[in-house]
């Protein structure tokens, strides 16, 4: 009886609720003064009213305890708690918003915005949102209630009221002038240009709100209306010029290097050209943009122009600057046109002045597609593969590890295509029995300003294979962010804060050595400090550095440069790679006479640099005493953020899981020991450290259309820090094995390559697969 009357009094109170909606006229009504009340009869702390944009998107009106948070603007997708529920038209119930597993239950697309709680320092718990919808279940916005302030998940009494406030507000939002009124009005100038009338102007609205579209693209492909009308109607409204796509415009560096296409595609802008002090800006809603201050606060001090462009363009543009997974529509014609033009020749009639003269050529065009696809989707490598015969030449390019197909060339045009590759590395287009590499600086030839080192290789058939590394010059990442744990972060920063001596970085190439070091010099560059650095080549740039590149052609080689460093009064040197006993030797006497000195080598492990070290010639005592550590370090692959799978490992998976940690510490005193105690305290190490209500959670790859559905996107550092500790400065001297010296540095808390890596996986980064695959012993 008692709940009886609990719903009865809950209905009573709704009904009133919904009376004072029913004679409100807009959205901002709602929340300026039904809000609170909507709190109290739920019990919630705060209430966020979203209504549908022009586009495919929701935004927020003014919200309870969140005024600094006017204008927070979701796509209606997955994405979001707020997006799934207007995208899926269903109410969602969540009891904790941090729960990953719980989210995905839903989809595991699904995140929660952190980033709101992380600025106010609330913390959002329990979240019931439902959707508005017309009576023709199209989406009008969607309601959303945080914090349960029984500290339990809301009920079914609440999901049933909730149902009917939101279908209250169906008429609300249905005449609230920002649903209708500026969507109606930016293409007002079309009924005037006679393009179209009012009431065809109020169908294509109501369409798009139904479908859940841009109201551009159903006047566009329903209604016949071109680009052109549609810039010409916004640049009215706005009062701001028009701007197209422009397939031949010259992508801005700044695009690239400090902007992120996630982050330019939620705020609807794009850099357009900067000139001096000035900064020109496409977008799709100026005074938005402007009021939002956000080009403002990232261009400080620029005078910043601003121009209008349809939605269509935009998108156009934003594939322009970053690509696309697949193969463009762009590309696919060049394809075309290469396939059927019959003048390019065979491998025995190029004519190259041709080539070299005739910039508007297809193929030149295609190159240089090719160049800016391969940097645009992240890859570190261009590999060219052409076939003997009558067979299509393969393109393929190496990102996050992985080699990814891109296109195939058809096989007429394959030595047209290497003499317009060897030209633009100035290599010798006659030689074709011998393999030639060189240098291609892209910013004479394409709208980037980054270099390629190019090789050419001689391949069965006749044919020559070209493989390019694509050198773009970059910053150094902060110490910070380069992925170490907190035990290797403070045990590096204390090792390489010594006044002088001798640290390595080793590992396989395009294992990240150099980024690494520039980390780490980043972090020891200050005005008072002198570094001087000899690379091979110089692809990262820092202000306060003296960076030299390596010309062996000319008889400039690592040696002759360190030897000169030691003239030029230097406090930090930093060495490309030590790759021979000179370099290695001025090396070690550089770090012995006061100087701190850094350098690469590719060797496998931490305790393996220092017998290959040993094997050049070096003396062990001068080597042992000028050693500060080593740092061997590996890259895996990430899991894909958007779409990794959350799952809670059985105790076999985690006894399963210790015991392949613990394959590397069973040699050391506490684990000889006590193995299960050191196994107990491990594992609760972990759940301290990585665990969520007491509990380990891990994650596996799934597959989405974000990471080309391999359930992986960027990698990750596995890192193996050995710091030169007296006892294994004794093993260096008395030339022990790899082995002792191995297992005196995980005595000593040294993680390995694997340990570390298990570690990222607890921190949901990475898999174990993809730790074994570049942690073999």
């Amino acid at each position: 009886m008692p709940a009886l009357n609990l719903e009865t009094l809950f209905q009573k109170r709704l009904d009133s609720v919904k009376q004072r909606i029913r004679a409100t006229r807009h959205a901002d009504d709602v929340m300026l003064e039904i809000s609170a009340d909507i709190c109290r009869l739920f019990n919630a702390d705060r209430l966020t009213l979203y209504i549908q944009d022009e586009g495919p998107s929701i935004v927020s009106r003014v919200k309870t305890g969140l005024n600094a948070f006017k204008d927070l603007r979701l796509p209606i997708n997955d994405q979001s708690i707020a997006g799934y529920v207007a995208h899926h038209r269903r109410l969602v119930n969540i009891r904790d918003v941090y729960d990953s597993a719980e989210l995905q239950r839903y989809s595991p697309n699904m995140h929660f915005l952190r980033e709101v709680d992380r600025r106010t320092g609330y913390r959002t718990r329990e979240m019931l949102v439902a959707p508005i919808l017309d009576s023709n279940n199209a989406v009008l916005g969607v309601i959303q209630l945080i914090n349960n302030r029984s500290g339990e998940a809301f009920g079914e009494m609440e999901e049933k009221g909730i149902t009917q406030i939101a279908e209250t507000l169906t008429q609300t939002l249905a005449t609230t002038p920002q649903v209708t009124s500026k969507i109606l009005n930016k293409y007002d100038a079309l009924i005037k240009m006679q393009v179209l009338d009012a009431k065809t102007l109020q169908a294509a609205s109501q369409e798009a709100r139904v479908e859940g579209t841009n109201i551009e693209i159903i006047l566009t492909e329903n209604y016949g209306v071109t680009r052109a009308q549609l810039g010409q109607a916004l640049s009215l409204f706005f009062d701001t010029p028009y701007e197209p796509y422009r397939s031949e415009r010259r992508v801005p560096e700044v695009a690239l290097r400090k902007l992120r296409r996630e982050f330019l595609e939620s705020t609807e802008w794009l850099p357009l050209s900067i000139e001096g002090e000035s900064l020109t800006v496409m977008t799709l809603d100026p005074e938005r943009l402007q009021s939002a201050r956000t080009v403002d606060n990232i261009f400080q001090g620029y005078q910043i122009r601003y121009l209008v462009t349809t939605a269509v363009d935009f998108q156009a543009t934003l594939d322009h600057y970053f690509g696309q997974s697949k193969p463009s529509n762009e590309l696919s014609n060049l394809l075309s046109n290469l396939g059927e033009d019959s003048d390019y020749g065979t491998d025995h009639d190029t004519h190259v002045e041709e080539l070299d003269a005739a910039t508007d050529n297809e193929l030149v065009k295609f190159v240089n597609k090719v160049i800016m696809d391969a940097y645009q989707m992240g890859a570190s490598d261009i590999h060219i593969e052409p076939y003997p015969g009558k067979n299509n030449t393969e393109i393929r390019f190496r990102r996050d590890g992985g080699l990814l197909n891109y296109a195939e060339v058809p096989y007429h045009v394959r030595a047209p295509m290497v003499t317009r590759l060897k030209i633009m590395a100035d290599l010798d287009i006659s030689e074709k029995r011998k393999p030639q590499d060189g240098k291609i600086k892209f910013k004479k030839y394409g709208g980037l300003d980054i270099e390629l080192r190019i090789a050419t290789i001689p391949s069965a058939g006749g044919v020559e294979d070209i493989v390019m590394r694509i050198l773009a010059a970059g910053e150094p990442i902060p110490l910070e962010q380069l992925g170490l744990t907190t035990h290797n972060r403070e045990r590096l920063v204390d090792v390489v804060s010594k006044p002088y001596g001798l640290f390595f970085v080793c590992g396989p190439t395009g294992s990240g050595k150099t980024t690494t070091l520039h980390s780490i010099l980043g972090h020891l560059n200050t005005p008072e400090t002198k570094i001087w650095t000899a690379e091979d080549p110089v692809e990262i740039t820092q202000k306060g550095l003296r960076q030299v590149q390596v010309n062996r052609k000319a008889g400039l080689d690592f040696a002759t440069v360190m030897r000169a460093f030691l003239r030029a009064d230097p406090d930090i040197i930093m060495v490309g790679e030590m790759r021979d006993a000179e370099t290695t030797s001025i090396g070690i006497e550089a770090s012995l006479t006061g100087h701190l000195v850094f350098a690469t080598l590719h060797t496998n492990s931490a305790p393996e640099s220092i017998t290959r070290l040993l094997d050049m010639g070096m003396d062990p005592f001068n080597f042992g005493d000028a050693l500060l550590g080593v740092l061997a370090q590996r890259l895996a692959k990430r899991l894909c953020s958007k779409c990794k799978e959350a799952y809670q490992p059985t105790p076999d998976d985690i006894k399963a899981f210790i015991s392949e940690y613990a394959d590397e510490l069973r040699h050391t005193p506490a684990w000889q020991k006590d193995p299960n105690g050191e196994a107990k305290r491990l594992y609760e190490r972990w759940v301290k450290e990585y665990g969520t209500d007491g509990k380990l959670t891990l994650y596996r790859a799934k597959g989405c259309s974000h990471c080309n559905d391999t359930g992986y996107r960027g990698r990750v550092g596995l890192h193996e820090l050995m710091t030169a500790t007296p006892a294994l400065k004794k093993l260096i001297q008395e030339r022990a094995r790899v082995a002792e010296m191995f297992s005196t540095a995980v005595a000593e808390g040294m993680s390995t390559l694997k340990m570390d890596g298990m570690e990222k996986i607890l921190m949901g980064l990475t898999d174990l697969k993809q730790v074994r695959a570049v942690c073999i012993k």
